[in-house]
């Protein structure tokens, strides 16, 4: 199987989401793709996460910086140019979460920097256990999408501005602030670079999966990244389409948090909004459509949503069929 390994070429956030989709649905079904890259003072959101509720946006806006939105699950992220970004894109016969860390491990390891995996998406320092890279997946047919930020010099002072995480979060992870839990892997090694960081990514990402041809963004298909990149600059996409709604159920789980905003109409659920930082995407995506038209009552809600047949959904239910739905029936 053929390794290809990609360099950015501009710090827009819309695009370089752009040019990772484009990877994902022309390549990730056959090669094994590295993608490396960086946004200019960016907030990410997560695909099912309400923008407002993450960000600051005006103030992002107001101070020059760009919010964005991404395919994958997961939380909410600041990056700058002291921060670099990769993809892992590759079958999904091929996907091994801790084959593609052992990647970044070996790459901060050269700087003699010792990180291990923690918990359901970081990568932190094995002494301390401070975050320096969170992750994200996206999995689609027969392709599968690993990405993920490295805090190299990030501006925490910025990160601690933008960034808006609701107290539940907060409480549950035992911490007063954002930037408590993580740390910039300059602090341990002034030497380390973002551009020596990169090439040492591409050395790691040769010694496990073996010699790796470059490939630049301007080979891509130039008429179908544009539609890309317009698709992720949307308002739509990106601030997400906000729908009128009667009742706001919100619940903290080990997986992650989920808001429901449901609109109702003659006892029943007629539409739906779902707001998540869960890693699994694609069973958020599918809570909507199964709420759709239940009868707003504990017991067929629940009834809904176990038939899904997920174990996240199965959570969701029990919840809600012992919560108080406050009188809406």
């Amino acid at each position: 199987m053929r390794n290809t390994i990609i360099t950015g070429d501009c710090e827009n956030p819309w695009r370089n989401l752009a040019v990772e989709a484009l990877l994902f649905e022309s390549l990730g079904s056959r090669e094994r793709v590295l993608y490396l890259w960086q946004n200019r003072d960016t907030v990410v959101i997560g695909r099912h996460q309400n923008a407002w509720k993450e960000c600051r946006v005006r103030l992002l806006e107001d101070e020059g910086g760009t919010l964005a939105r991404r395919s994958s699950g997961g939380g909410a992220v600041y990056h700058d140019l002291g921060n670099l970004n990769f993809s892992f894109v590759l079958p999904r016969s091929e996907y091994d979460v801790r084959r593609q860390l052992e990647v970044v491990r070996r790459a901060v390891a050269e700087f003699g920097i010792t990180a291990q995996l923690s918990g359901r998406n970081d990568l932190v320092i094995a002494e301390g256990g401070a975050k320096f890279s969170g992750n994200a997946f996206r999995f689609s047919g027969d392709a599968a999408l690993h990405h993920g930020t490295i805090m190299v010099r990030v501006a925490l002072d910025k990160l601690g501005r933008y960034l808006a995480p609701d107290d539940g979060k907060l409480r549950a992870k035992g911490i007063d602030s954002v930037r408590a839990r993580v740390v910039n892997l300059a602090a341990l090694n002034p030497r380390i670079t973002v551009p020596g960081l990169a090439d040492a990514l591409k050395r790691a990402f040769v010694a496990e999966y073996g010699p790796a041809q470059a490939l630049s963004v301007g080979a891509l298909d130039a008429a179908r990244l544009e539609a890309l990149e317009r698709e992720y600059a949307s308002w739509d996409f990106r601030m997400g389409k906000a729908l009128p709604f009667d009742a706001t159920l919100a619940r903290r789980f080990g997986w992650g948090g989920v808001t429901l905003e449901l609109g109702l109409k003659a006892g029943a659920v007629a539409s739906v909004q779902v707001f998540s930082d869960a890693m699994d995407e694609a069973m958020i995506a599918r809570i909507a459509p199964a709420l759709v038209g239940a009868r707003y009552d504990n017991r067929a809600l629940g009834e809904a949503l176990r038939r899904l047949a997920h174990p996240q959904a199965d959570e969701l239910a029990e919840w809600l069929e012992q919560t108080d739905l406050g009188g809406h029936q």
